[in-house]
């Protein structure tokens, strides 16, 4: 997946990405996460779960989509499928969050109707994020 993120402006490795999927996600939030694979190939995923602190809300932690698939509607449909889980357990917000030089991200959640304000200083001192909201 190293080659899905080469082109948004960042400077994670692999390695960092990596650090933001630990095992944990993919052995308890398995009901609200989603891949998409085609041919035995991953094309997309979505990690999502319920806020067990705040019971109104779910989050979306990480999505990735396949630049050969992007624009194809796989990623509309994965955050329509985790909106659908969200309202069947009663969540009435989702959020969700990218950093500030993800313009397509940015443009996409926007299309998905979510509000973006950006936070500074939102996971450490000068390491700002746009955060997303959006009332389902």
């Amino acid at each position: 997946m190293e080659n899905w993120w080469g082109g948004i402006g960042n400077k994670q490795s692999a390695h960092d990405r990596a650090l933001l999927l630990p095992r944990l996600y993919f052995q308890h939030f398995t009901d609200s996460s989603y891949v998409i694979e085609r041919d035995g190939e991953l094309v997309a995923f979505l990690i999502g779960f319920l806020s067990q602190s705040r019971p109104d809300e779910s989050y979306i932690h990480f999505v990735g989509v396949d630049p050969a698939a992007r624009g194809t509607g796989v990623g509309r449909y994965l955050y329509q499928r985790f909106f659908d889980y969200s309202r069947e357990h009663g969540r009435t917000v989702v959020r969700s969050i990218t950093s500030p030089v993800n313009t397509g991200s940015q443009a996409f959640h926007a299309s998905m109707g979510f509000t973006a304000a950006v936070v500074a200083d939102y996971d450490s001192p000068g390491t700002d994020r746009v955060a997303f909201a959006k009332t389902l």
